[in-house]
């Protein structure tokens, strides 16, 4: 499940989504794009998509400035099944 959320720019998390403007793109899903790395740098936030090795995007706010990001919820910890006792055929 997904929420869309508000939140300020020092909440925001890494595969969090931001929304980046429908530039070429006249299909608003594709304007979401996921948060790879969430950085301070001289007193902003600098959040970033994709990869910096290629192509990637950098949003830059002050760190009390409200946005709005798409957050999945976070997956609840899974508990591994009980050990099966190993039920023993023979002779004792």
């Amino acid at each position: 499940m997904t929420s869309k959320i508000s939140v300020v720019a020092s909440e925001v998390r890494v595969n969090d989504h931001i929304y980046s403007g429908t530039g070429t793109n006249e299909h608003p899903t594709f304007a979401w794009e996921t948060i790879t790395e969430v950085r301070s740098v001289d007193g902003l936030i600098l959040l970033i998509t994709g990869n910096l090795k290629g192509p990637h995007g950098e949003f830059w706010f002050e760190p009390d400035e409200q946005l709005m990001v798409i957050r999945y919820a976070e997956a609840a910890a899974v508990e591994p099944p009980p050990a099966k006792a190993h039920a023993r055929h023979g002779h004792s």
